[in-house]
């Protein structure tokens, strides 16, 4: 992975990160020997694993093992006030006979007794086998998978595309039929918790009493949604690639506005960012580098798939200038998505790429969206839409960009589309593909025909979209030098805890022929 440290607390990273790399560093064939932790400690709590195991920003040296000690997930974890050494094995196969490395850890209550361990000396594009143990108690086991070697051009790449997951609308049913289908990695690009107040008419109650806003009630909603079973099983068998959009803190944030000003003042609601991206590391498997400092975090990022695949991971949320509210307001060529940092390092990840395809991870749809029917426009003012001049910069790029390919979330629905040079010019180039993925539950199960009835009359003034759906699921592509295959896999509903999955539809990108086709 490429990129520069964190904006803030770098000798904290450094000091994290070299930690541990440092009890990675020697491989054994041994299995474990009894433990003797907490032999002169306090016996802790049953049931340190309940909230399970993760991995996630893959390498092709390394990988990012997750776990956290929770025995009362939702009342503040459980756990006594002090550090706890916590066991790992990495091992290269299933029965752990041949750990290729191992070492300790600690769990530590400044960050939620969560674990992150960044393993290094690994081998590319392998599968390996992970677990912890505190004591007599041993985790489950995960299963993970390191990114190809930097230099190799061959292969494929099973990618997962989800995003919108809300708790109360449904089910994770998606999942169960992701992990069918065997992903070599999951991009998860926004929307992991959802910081409503419990409803009492939902398929599933949030936990508390209101809105989130301290890290105890943060790590609580956390600790609520990772225990859904088929998001803890997807999690266990392969790496995540995540990134926030704006239900991680509050509903259409930027940067340090909250979406309603007047009912949150400035200094709380930074207050509630440093709450928030605080549990969101202590949950998710990153690295130091996404250690928080206060109400800021670094999630921008790159990570390589050899030479097959580049994936740009942006953060749409914490730099990004208020929404407009008018047309006017979002032509203002002062409004800024990305920041201009973080604007100016992926043009230069574009730029040099050596990689076949150029994927862009973004919280927030790029295509087009014309929601008024007829003359004029109607834009949707939180996407791209509503930035758009650096939008429209950013397009420039990608014109001259290899085969780029934007993978979205955000707007709980299906929507493929071209992405074009101009679309103020209907006849511009086509520059690349967008897909933006359905939601995993969020909307529950949706009237189709009220959508079709709402949806089908703005498609004549939006020709660059090619598939429009609302059903729940995610989407799944095959990446090999000359394609991307992309399937659309839905469910037929979130409201029960078993569901029928399927393909709703089938596309494909060509590289050398920007745009997107239905097979």
């Amino acid at each position: 992975m490429t990129g520069v440290t964190g904006p803030a607390s770098p000798d904290r990273r450094r000091l994290l990160t070299a930690s541990a790399a440092a009890v990675g560093a020697a491989a054994t064939t041994q299995l474990w020997l009894p433990s003797t932790a907490g032999a002169a400690e306090p016996r802790l709590p049953d049931g340190l694993f309940t909230l399970g195991v993760a991995s996630g920003d893959p390498l092709a040296d390394g990988i990012v093992l997750w776990t956290r000690l929770a025995p009362d997930p939702l009342r503040g974890g459980g756990m006594p006030d002090r550090p706890v050494r916590v066991e790992w094995q990495l091992a290269e196969d299933a029965r752990f006979r041949k750990i290729a490395r191992h070492g300790t850890a600690q769990a530590r209550p400044e960050y939620g007794h969560s674990v992150h361990v960044d393993v290094r000396g690994l081998r590319p594009g392998r599968t390996y086998w992970y677990r912890f143990r505190v004591g007599g108690q041993l985790s489950p086991t995960g299963r993970t998978r390191t990114a190809p070697a930097r230099d190799s051009s061959g292969g494929s790449l099973r990618v997962a595309l989800a995003s919108c997951q809300n708790w109360q609308h449904g089910y994770f049913t998606p999942y169960a039929d992701m992990l069918d289908q065997d992903p070599d990695v999951v991009l998860f690009v926004g929307d992991y918790i959802y910081e409503s107040t419990p409803s009492a008419t939902a398929v599933r109650r949030h936990e508390g009493t209101g809105e989130p806003y301290s890290l105890a009630q943060y790590r609580n909603r956390y600790a609520q949604y990772r225990s859904d079973p088929d998001l803890a099983a997807m999690h266990a068998n392969a790496p995540f690639v995540v990134t926030f959009d704006d239900h991680e803190v509050d509903n259409d944030y930027a940067g340090e506005v909250p979406q309603d000003p007047g009912k949150q003042a400035h200094d709380a609601f930074v207050a509630r960012l440093t709450a928030a991206y605080q549990a969101y590391y202590e949950h998710m498997p990153v690295r130091a580098t996404a250690v928080p400092n206060g109400p800021h975090i670094r999630m921008y990022r790159r990570l390589e798939f050899g030479r097959l695949a580049r994936l740009n991971v942006l953060d749409t949320r914490q730099f990004r200038s208020d929404q407009a509210t008018t047309q006017e307001g979002a032509e203002d060529p002062k409004l800024t998505m990305l920041g201009a940092r973080q604007k100016q390092w992926l043009i230069d990840g574009l730029r040099t790429s050596p990689a076949r395809w150029n994927l862009i991870a973004s919280q927030i749809m790029m295509a087009e969206t014309d929601l008024q029917v007829g003359p004029g426009k109607l834009w949707y003012y939180d996407a791209w839409d509503g930035y758009q001049a650096e939008r429209n910069r950013l397009l420039a790029e990608l014109k001259r960009t290899a085969n780029p390919v934007v993978l979205t979330g955000d707007r709980h629905l299906t929507m493929v589309s071209d992405l074009k040079e101009d679309y103020a010019d209907p006849d511009s180039a086509v520059v690349g593909a967008e897909f933006v993925g359905t939601s995993v539950s969020s909307n529950g199960d949706q009237d189709q025909a009220a959508f079709q009835k709402e949806w089908d009359p703005r498609r004549a003034d939006n020709p660059h979209w090619k598939l429009l759906d609302a059903h729940r699921g995610y989407h799944l592509f095959d990446i090999r030098r000359d394609r991307i295959d992309a399937r659309v896999r839905v469910v037929d509903t979130v409201l029960k805890p078993r569901a029928t999955p399927r393909t709703l539809a089938k596309l494909r990108v060509r590289a050398g022929r920007p745009g997107v086709d239905l097979v």
